[in-house]
């Protein structure tokens, strides 16, 4: 059951990075606003006392997204080629424009899931609510009896408010939902108007053509599925060939023992080739020709970022 499990988990981890980007941010949208009514259902309960309004409902609304953020760093790929970058080359072999798209590619993506976050939270209003409860001014309630002051308005998001105020309770957190959805609303139209400039940038400063860019991304995810398929068989020929230098034999099933007999591996990759193949790659053409990705600049024998008076390089990121 657990090898089940994790084959089905693996075959969903290379689908989803195989998809296109705007399927996979989709995809990750939905599952944050999954998230969000999950949290707000169990999670979310707002103290009614003065101040910690405030800082409860801010939390609520900036910590997720904050954890979201970092965990969409951490889980993109690009972040990981650029931390190799730095370490093995620098990043002075690319130009600011170079660096901006790499930093402007990590961070877009890493927002997708905070931002959506964000806007549900306020689209809901809850959050809100509790934050800004208290800051509500007695004297704009029409007829609000007098002497009460943030102590009692911090109450209004719960049940325990005094009865001669239970009134205006309604009038209170329908205001203040009506100014958390106005800048939910404002924030999903400045996120579109961003996204719509970006992907307008993204194709007037490429320098492929639309056909080829295209193509450009089918080859990277056939060499992304070809390369880890290989690994795995490499690394389980090499891993069977070892424990049986070491123990005299292996035990292997049926579809493995044919693996090993097929595949005879008899050396591994040293380090500088690993080192070549990994980082940030911005396109690059030799004599005219495309470099797809490292591997394929490793293939054809380029090495170093200059490639000769009649060839470029280019300020474009594989996404």
């Amino acid at each position: 059951m657990a090898a089940f499990i994790a084959e089905n988990f693996r075959f969903l981890s290379l689908f989803f990075k195989s998809k296109d980007v705007m399927i996979f941010n989709g995809l990750v949208a939905l599952g944050t606003v999954g998230s969000q009514e999950l949290f707000s259902v169990v999670a979310f309960h707002c103290p009614c006392s003065p101040a910690r309004n405030y800082i409860y409902g801010l939390a609520a609304i900036g910590v997720p997204a904050l954890a979201l953020f970092v965990i969409g760093v951490i889980w993109n790929n690009h972040t990981w080629n650029l931390v190799a970058e730095c370490h093995k080359r620098g990043t002075k072999n690319f130009s600011a424009a170079a660096n901006f798209l790499i930093f402007g590619s990590v961070m877009g993506r890493a927002a997708v899931a905070p931002v959506t976050w964000s806007v549900i939270s306020l689209l809901r209003g809850e959050a809100y609510v509790c934050a800004l409860s208290e800051f509500i001014e007695p004297t704009s309630l029409d007829k609000f009896p007098p002497g009460y002051g943030a102590e009692t308005m911090a109450r209004f998001p719960c049940k325990d408010v005094p009865q001669n105020l239970t009134r205006f309770q309604d009038e209170v957190i329908r205001r203040l939902k009506y100014e958390s959805q106005l800048f939910g609303w404002m924030l999903i139209g400045a996120v579109a108007v961003l996204v719509f400039i970006t992907k307008c940038l993204k194709h007037c400063c490429s320098p492929l053509s639309y056909r080829q860019e295209d193509y450009w991304n089918l080859y990277r995810s056939s060499e992304a599925k070809l390369f880890q398929r290989t690994a795995e068989i490499h690394s389980k020929v090499v891993a069977a060939n070892n424990v049986k230098n070491f123990f005299g034999f292996v035990c292997l099933d049926k579809e493995e023992k044919e693996l090993v007999q097929e595949f005879a591996v008899e050396t591994l990759q040293p380090r500088p080739q690993w080192d070549a193949i990994t980082g940030v790659y911005i396109y690059r053409e030799k004599n005219g020709f495309p470099l797809y990705s490292r591997l394929h600049k490793w293939a054809k024998g380029v090495t170093g970022n200059s490639l000769g008076p009649d060839s470029q390089e280019m300020a474009f990121l594989a996404t």
